[in-house]
């Protein structure tokens, strides 16, 4: 199976699906002429032309609102936004019209849009450009959110957020582009809201998504080598929620350590945490322990970043925490 990167496998979702529908087409800044500010866009101007791959001006709100209203009237919009923190801006079009609208019209008018791009911190672009929005739209009604951390999964789950009727929030990563992954040659996709378990075990359930995967996947290796096995569940879909495969591994492992890169109130992983209390509290040996992003603003000084988001040895010390806590 070949390689390639993760860019290299959102491109090909897009463009696969563009050619096989004519009505889907993307739009956003800089996705054209310059070919995507992170290159995901690379090559698709010059296929497609610049009536289904089209520039915009800097204004969120204003091309979110013209794909709101071309996905109500047939067309299939994939607005990239150039970082999810600029979608702020566009946050009135996603919630109180793409969201909102298949109720509020009767079921009258689908809004089959994509919105997509990078999300949470990237290195030193301080408070204002390193926020996780994944929770913050996952508590809005009529919205789907994607947040996979591989190629593999990247191209799959697009292709299916693409061809659904409902509108899709594709949480990405700047610091994910280049990863590499293996991704067949063959058309796929996978289903919308089932997560996938990336490693198995015994002791302890980790359950994360997209960029944090690394650092649940890296806390597993380190506790290999002092003989706790961990399970790694990867979400993929924050909502809906596969809680399903969340239940069925803590009934197994009987502990679970949830990694989330959101603000810890009102987190995906409070929302977890609930969940299993709610529906596995029988079966957990010890409480559920959250490892997430500090409760502030993120910094823009290298070690306070560090000190501030998740990380392996944090992981790893949440995860002796429950292990050590006996019934």
């Amino acid at each position: 199976m070949r390689t390639i990167q993760y860019r290299e496998a959102l491109n090909e979702a897009m463009s696969e699906e563009m050619r096989r529908d004519p009505n889907v087409f993307l739009m956003g800044e800089e996705v054209a002429e310059y070919d995507g500010a992170y290159k995901v866009s690379k090559g698709m101007l010059a296929e497609f032309g610049p009536q289904r791959v089209i520039d915009t001006p800097i204004s969120e709100l204003g091309f979110a609102a013209i794909g709101v209203g071309a996905a109500m009237n047939g067309l299939r919009p994939i607005v990239e936004f150039m970082t999810w923190n600029f979608a702020i801006l566009a946050s009135d079009q996603i919630i109180n019209h793409a969201a909102k609208m298949l109720q509020m019209s009767g079921g009258q008018f689908h809004v089959p849009i994509v919105f997509r791009g990078g999300n949470g911190s990237a290195g030193q672009l301080a408070a204002t450009h390193s926020q996780s929005f994944e929770a913050f739209y996952a508590n809005i009604p009529g919205l789907k959110v994607i947040s996979p951390s591989t190629p593999y999964d990247a191209k799959g789950l697009l292709k299916a957020a693409i061809r659904d009727n409902d509108p899709v929030l594709f949480m990405e990563s700047e610091r994910m582009y280049g990863d590499k992954g293996e991704v067949p040659d063959g058309e796929y996709l996978l289903p919308i809201g089932v997560a996938d378990v990336k490693r198995e075990g015994t002791d302890v359930t980790i359950v994360s998504f997209n960029k944090m995967m690394k650092v649940a996947l890296g806390a597993a290796e380190e506790l290999a080598k002092e003989g706790i096995n961990a399970e790694v569940i990867d979400l993929r879909t924050i909502r809906p929620l596969d809680e399903a495969t969340i239940i069925a591994s803590v009934k197994k492992t009987n502990r679970l350590v949830v990694v989330d890169e959101n603000f810890p109130y009102g987190s995906i992983a409070s929302e977890i945490s609930y969940r299993v209390q709610r529906h596995a509290f029988d079966h957990l040996d010890a409480p559920v322990v959250r490892v997430t992003q500090a409760d502030t603003p993120l910094p823009f000084a290298p070690n306070l970043i560090e000190e501030s988001l998740p990380s392996v040895k944090r992981v790893v010390e949440a995860v002796k925490s429950v292990s050590y806590a006996k019934a």
